[in-house]
């Protein structure tokens, strides 16, 4: 995909939208939308836009375990089962 082709002004979004749609959720290709000359949106279809958001998801809660590895705030499986069987036991 060579995003440059991607590239349109607002008032193009404006006067093809439709158009656009469907492109987006037939290639899977967003469009960066401008506005003065300057990036401002990402037209984007949905599927590729939630898989967005698990990806992010997903490294949020990898950057969280590695922080808590490098302080220490960790436990010994033995350990973390024992404290969820209490807790379910009662």
């Amino acid at each position: 995909m060579k995003l440059s082709k991607q590239v349109k002004p607002i008032t193009y979004l404006k006067s093809h939208a439709a158009e656009m749609l469907r492109g987006v959720a037939e290639k899977r290709e967003p469009y960066i939308i401008t506005q003065n000359g300057e990036a401002k949106a990402v037209l984007q279809d949905l599927e590729s836009y939630e898989k967005t958001q698990e990806t992010l998801a997903l490294l949020k809660i990898l950057a969280l375990g590695q922080q808590q590895l490098a302080e220490g705030k960790t436990q010994s499986l033995a350990s973390a089962v024992k404290t969820i069987r209490s807790k379910y036991r009662k």
